[in-house]
């Protein structure tokens, strides 16, 4: 009888430690399945949704990817990460690529992916009106961003296609850091100010401000942002690309086929100081002007205004061939 007993021990040690084992090796196999991908992003900002969807679903993990998110605060921090190597992917405006491109670099950077349309941000009056016209902005002081970014060339777009010279006819005090324009327009002497949202929403709830218009609205579409890797890394690492292609398709997908309550549920890890309705009022607000791209294409048409606004905005003296910088083949595969 105690030799049965010690049998059956035996054999139910055996299958434990061989159980043990098969996990062990599953999960090393998992890990090793699993490539990490470091990503920086121009800002942190409920017009980026689609994106912190695909996270949060676990698209990215659906095709080998673990993406590791910095914020930089800027355009140019964005690219210098990129072209340093410190990240493989950077994720601002395409007009990052073009300068670097016009720099003459041959290892420049390629755009595979787009993810937003048009401008992001809306523009904030220290005073409330229900009949604003673009013409209130003669004689103003407006704080509009970075010059030479996006932002800061579109709201010149606006103001020009509403003959509005941004030379004479208003100040634009670029003079303060993107993260800090919603503190400087409220403690300081400006009349507007362009914010993206939850910002421009919270300022509005603060009573610090009030939104008046949306410069993306009245612009028009332009591939404001956008994913971007040195040519280079690309070519290397096809199938990461393409993977990360999908799974912020299918983060655009999503965002399309859920409310914007249900979107802000999903993206409330990222954004932990922000309450839920006010996630979904910002949300609601792009869904409005109709913000996000449904696929990740970059049309020819969309890159050629961006090119034009850049131009107009004096920042741009030769434009770059379309075919070059814009990388396609991920995206295309992608819808398919």
């Amino acid at each position: 009888m105690r030799k049965k007993v010690l049998l059956i021990l035996i054999v139910v040690t055996i299958i434990v430690i061989a159980g043990i084992i098969v996990a062990i090796n599953n999960s090393d196999s998992t890990d090793t399945n699993i490539e990490t991908i470091n990503v920086s992003e121009v800002t942190r900002s409920v017009f980026y949704s689609p994106q912190y969807v695909a996270i949060q679903k676990g698209f990215f993990e659906k095709y080998g990817i673990k993406v590791e998110l910095t914020t930089a605060q800027g355009t140019d921090a964005v690219m210098t990460s990129v072209l340093s190597n410190q990240v493989q992917i950077g994720f601002a405006g395409p007009e990052a690529s073009i300068y670097v491109y016009n720099e003459g670099k041959e290892d420049h950077t390629q755009v595979f992916a787009q993810l937003t349309k048009r401008d992001g941000s809306f523009l904030v009056s220290k005073t409330n009106t229900n009949n604003f016209s673009w013409e209130d902005l003669k004689g103003k002081t407006i704080i509009p961003g970075r010059k030479g970014g996006v932002p800061y060339m579109t709201l010149e777009y606006v103001l020009k296609q509403n003959g509005i010279n941004p030379q004479t006819d208003l100040v634009l005090d670029d003079s303060i850091k993107f993260d800090l324009m919603a503190g400087a327009f409220a403690s300081g002497d400006a009349d507007y100010v362009t914010l993206f949202e939850p910002t421009a929403s919270m300022t509005e709830l603060q009573e610090k401000g009030y939104v008046v218009a949306s410069v993306g609205e009245t612009s028009g579409e332009i591939p404001y942002t956008a994913y971007f890797a040195k040519k280079s890394y690309i070519e290397q690492n096809e199938e990461t690309i393409q993977g990360f292609t999908n799974a912020i398709y299918e983060g655009q997908q999503w965002v399309k086929e859920h409310t914007s309550k249900e979107i802000a549920e999903s993206v409330q890890s990222f954004f932990p100081d922000t309450e839920l309705d006010m996630l979904e009022t910002a949300i609601q607000s792009y869904k409005d002007i109709d913000a996000w791209n449904d696929t990740p294409i970059l049309t020819k048409e969309s890159f050629e205004r961006l090119e034009d606004v850049m131009y107009e905005a004096g920042e741009l003296e030769n434009k770059v061939p379309y075919e070059t910088l814009i990388n396609n083949i991920y995206a295309e595969k992608a819808i398919k």
